[in-house]
């Protein structure tokens, strides 16, 4: 709506590609799909879909045609409706990872959950066993995960209270900070 509100009748755009009327037809025959689509089956989740890639393809032409004829002006260009792509490609540290849930899996397994980290390319996990003093054993990994859904670290001690951190790849510096331990005990 930014787009069609922004672009017709805008001076610095006198004859966009995509007629005020065809852009908003795209708009409202995508809205009303999407509401069909939560109520209904397979059939309106696939018209739905083909509403989205209909207005995706309208957008697509008017962004090209910006593109084309804002003459470098950031702020003739934003007038569009459309907003600037950042052109910031400069990796930055990772933020660090928060382990939002432990749950015990088969028979000497446990499932970490974690909070997804922006920008991170995987995950490293250690952990330890925690001795009979309290006190951690020495750390067992890193084990290297690409998602952080379902974290599965596998043949522990049943019985046995561990002690789990992670970190993030990826960023300026390589990896995040790991994160605060977290214990849970096998079964």
């Amino acid at each position: 709506m930014a787009v069609h509100g922004g672009l017709y009748g805008n001076p610095a755009f006198p004859s966009p590609p995509v007629t005020q009327a065809a852009l908003l037809t795209g708009i409202t025959n995508f809205t009303t799909s999407i509401a069909d689509a939560e109520l209904g089956g397979p059939a309106d989740t696939a018209a739905k879909n083909n509403m989205r890639e209909i207005l995706i393809g309208l957008l697509r032409q008017l962004a090209t045609y910006v593109q084309e004829n804002h003459g470098n002006n950031l702020a003739t260009l934003l007038s569009s409706g459309f907003e600037a792509a950042s052109t910031n490609n400069a990796s930055v540290p990772l933020e660090t990872p928060n382990i939002k849930d432990i749950i015990n899996g088969g028979s000497r397994q446990l499932i970490l959950r974690v909070d997804p980290v922006e920008n991170a390319r995987g995950y490293h996990v250690r952990y330890a066993l925690i001795g009979p003093d309290g006190a951690p054993g020495p750390f067992i990994g890193p084990v290297y995960f690409k998602s952080t859904r379902r974290m599965v670290i596998d043949d522990l001690t049943p019985g046995g209270k561990y002690v789990f951190e992670v970190c993030a790849l990826g960023g300026s510096t390589g990896e995040s900070d790991w994160s605060n331990p977290v214990s849970h005990m096998s079964l």
